[in-house]
């Protein structure tokens, strides 16, 4: 069978499982809110949800807010981030990670990843510590938690605070305790393509009263909870979630568990297969990973075992053959052009111990190079459907040759 890039017929040539799913619950959630016409960040959808989430992670708290990066702007101000402060990051993950810190006036200091499970490298975070330096923001990479044992005795020595962005990690677990209950918080997204949305949305959860408590001021305008509406306490903003928003989340919720188990049962078909498939690696199970919602599926790509064939023209025969498929990230955080030209604070406390124009940290260069993601989506369907999947890579890996001749006649190609 000829590859589709050349006109043969696509492996695939259905939609997989639509996202995002809804049903009746949402929709009659939905209706509970515009009826009751209370449908701000005071409605009891809000109140209802939070203490569901909080349920679901096993934590005290929840604070429901406008999106992930605000979540991690709020948990950043109280944990008392100030200007000058260094925060250490990871450069793999979605640019609110560090910009969450900028916007505290803090430096975000990138440290490297583990190869394997793309969280930050303990190691790494080790030699990034330094007297300034005040938290760390593991991410639970593709909703793999990351290494908490080793980053909590890190923070714990070093007397840090640890906020964990598990924006990718909606009912993760650690040694069988959920994330966010190692840390003093921890942030969750419900932006459209996450687990479980709202197309908008975030939440902080925390064990401690006091964070929870300037967590919910900062979102509602300085107040207090059970002072005047008119009373505003300290610096703080409107990042409430609406009573809509919280009616979707709520059924969303509901969906979430049965998602993961189908996903982790195709994601372990998936990987069981694809064993025999030379070129193509991915991170071992963790024993320590007692619940992984996989949010990405990241696979590395060996153009050795594909005849040559670089990374994105293999995935530009992927998609055509119906399965979509992305590169990782074009480059680390610290890459982008706002790193490039960061303006100086005008506190005067503002430094960075890194220049962000040279800074090269070898393994998140590599993933950008080597990497490429299939969405949870994929595995949300059928024994069929992750077939599909694994049929599309054999075929592309039996006919990589057939493919040079695109990489031979690009404008990009190698001599």
């Amino acid at each position: 069978m000829d590859l589709a890039l050349f006109g043969g017929q696509p492996v695939r040539q259905k939609p997989f499982s639509p996202w995002p799913t809804y049903g009746s619950e949402e929709e009659n959630s939905l209706l509970e809110v515009l009826h009751s016409r209370s449908w701000g960040g005071y409605s009891e959808k809000v109140k209802e949800f939070e203490s569901a989430f909080a349920g679901l992670q096993g934590v005290q708290h929840a604070i429901s807010c406008a999106n992930g990066t605000v979540a991690l702007e709020a948990a950043l101000s109280a944990v008392g981030i100030q200007c000058g402060d260094e925060v250490i990051v990871p450069p793999i993950t979605f640019i609110s990670t560090a910009t969450a810190v900028l916007s505290r006036h803090g430096v975000p200091v990138f440290a490297d990843i583990d190869p394997s499970t793309l969280n930050l490298s303990p190691l790494a975070v080790e030699q990034a510590v330094s007297p300034r330096t005040r938290a760390i923001i593991p991410v639970h990479f593709g909703g793999h938690p990351a290494d908490v044992d080793a980053l909590g005795a890190i923070a714990q020595q070093h007397g840090l605070a640890m906020i964990e962005d598990a924006a990718h990690a909606h009912g993760a677990a650690w040694r069988g305790i959920p994330v966010g209950n190692f840390g003093v918080a921890a942030t969750f997204s419900f932006q459209a393509f996450k687990l479980m949305t709202a197309g908008e949305g975030g939440v902080v959860l925390t064990n401690s009263s006091v964070i929870a408590e300037k967590v919910w001021s900062y979102c509602n305008l300085g107040r207090r909870k059970g002072a005047g509406w008119f009373e505003h306490f300290t610096l703080g903003t409107n990042h409430r979630l609406t009573g809509f928003q919280a009616a979707v989340l709520g059924a969303q919720l509901k969906r979430l568990p049965e998602q993961n188990r189908v996903r982790g049962e195709n994601v372990r078909y998936f990987r069981e297969r694809m064993r025999t498939l030379r070129g193509l690696t991915f991170a071992e199970d963790d024993p320590r990973v007692s619940n992984h919602p996989h949010y990405i599926m990241t696979l590395r790509y060996d153009p050795a075992a594909f005849a040559g064939m670089e990374r994105d023209l293999f995935l530009r025969a992927l998609n055509a053959e119906g399965i979509p498929a992305t590169p990782t990230y074009p480059y680390p955080l610290y890459r982008n052009p706002l790193f490039q030209s960061l303006p100086p604070c005008g506190c005067g406390k503002w430094s960075t111990p890194q220049d962000y124009k040279s800074l090269s940290l070898p393994e998140s260069e590599r993933i950008c190079k080597d990497g490429l993601w299939l969405d949870h989506y994929l595995f949300l369907g059928t024994r069929q459907d992750v077939d599909d999947v694994i049929a599309a890579f054999e075929k592309i890996h039996q006919r990589a040759g057939s493919l040079l001749q695109l990489q031979e006649s690009s404008p990009g190609s190698r001599p």
